[in-house]
């Protein structure tokens, strides 16, 4: 009984996996032969080249399934402690000044109210 479940349930994820193998490389030749020979004017492929293609991509892009561990969110998570660690050894004048700097410099352009884009208009040397 148990033999039995464990080879039903592999069965069922090859099974999966071919169709999911066969689903990918269909919808990857359907919109190569509908995008590329009208943009680039590329020829048509067939099934064998698109897979052929998904495994040139793999071997030139890499074969990581999901990318990096945390992506972009863990970089972004490194740049705060960076900056967090700088700012840090600041005094909270120089702190205060900076904040007002970068919001000046890197902050919403709609947000700003116009007093504030003429100040540092006048700050900037010409």
């Amino acid at each position: 009984m148990d033999r039995k479940f464990w080879l039903l349930r592999g069965l069922r994820f090859f099974l999966f996996a071919a169709l999911f193998i066969v689903v990918i490389g269909f919808g990857t030749q359907a919109l190569w032969n509908w995008l590329m020979p009208q943009l680039f004017h590329l020829p048509a492929i067939s099934l064998p080249q698109t897979y052929g293609l998904l495994l040139l991509s793999r071997i030139l892009f890499g074969f990581k399934p999901g990318g990096r561990p945390g992506g972009w969110a863990a970089k972004k998570r490194a740049w705060q402690q960076r900056m967090a660690g700088r700012m840090e050894h600041l005094s909270p004048d120089a702190r205060e000044k900076f904040r007002q700097e970068m919001r000046a410099r890197c902050g919403m352009g709609w947000m700003h109210k116009p007093e504030a884009a003429a100040d540092m208009a006048a700050r900037q040397p010409a």
